[in-house]
């Protein structure tokens, strides 16, 4: 007999937040988003495994962004650019996405494609770490976009909440991991990440600043508005 009030799955350190044919269905909704370097974007995460947030959580980005009408993004963690390429669609010609990473083939990479898509005029890139661009760069934001190594979440959130303008929003990928974050016990691919991500999210809802939501597409999407 199953213990109804204990998650299951067939992998005892994974659970699929959104059976993946649901997602699959998504998915197909979404082919007039469709443009020749996204596609090269997503071939090149798929043949070098790297993470990134896929065409439903770019899309649900895009449309968080156009709803606030966001003019000025921070991201936390940007890769070559794939999540900026959805930020910097949404925020028009006057608006700004800064980025930050760590590597500077990242950014070569992210200029390479986000010029081809007539994108990287919106871009400020800065290769350092996140905290340390982000503590560089002055003002308030209307998006603060969290995608760093997960046993930094809690600390982004520290750092970010203060520089949202009212109105504004929080937005951290993987926030469900894997679904390890409802698990009793599982093994951490990264040490403390799943502990770290669990922390974030507690500090995130018992926030009375912030409306909260998680949004369970892929591995989960907070966001939070800034009351």
């Amino acid at each position: 007999m199953v213990d109804s009030q204990s998650p299951v799955t067939h992998d005892s350190n994974v659970l699929i937040p959104v059976n993946p044919e649901i997602e699959d269905y998504m998915r197909s909704l979404l082919t007039q988003t469709d443009h020749p370097i996204l596609a090269e974007m997503e071939e090149f995460a798929r043949l070098r495994s790297f993470p990134i947030v896929d065409r439903l959580v770019g899309v649900f980005l895009e449309t968080q962004a156009r709803m606030i009408s966001a003019k000025r993004v921070f991201e936390f963690g940007s890769g070559y650019g794939y999540s900026a390429f959805w930020f910097a669609r949404a925020v028009g010609a006057d608006g700004c996405v800064n980025c930050s990473d760590t590597d500077a083939m990242n950014r070569e990479r992210a200029e390479r494609y986000l010029s081809a898509a007539a994108l990287w005029q919106r871009i400020e890139f800065c290769v350092d770490r996140a905290q340390d661009v982000f503590a560089r760069t002055e003002g308030l934001f209307d998006i603060c976009y969290n995608d760093v190594d997960k046993g930094y979440y809690p600390e982004i959130w520290l750092m970010a909440k203060h520089r949202i303008r009212p109105g504004g929003l929080y937005i951290a990928d993987n926030v469900l991991w894997h679904g390890r974050v409802a698990l009793k016990h599982c093994q951490d691919v990264e040490h403390g990440s799943t502990e770290a991500i669990v922390e974030h999210n507690r500090l995130i809802f018992n926030d009375p600043g912030f409306d909260t939501f998680i949004n369970p597409i892929r591995d989960g999407v907070i966001v939070a508005r800034k009351k």
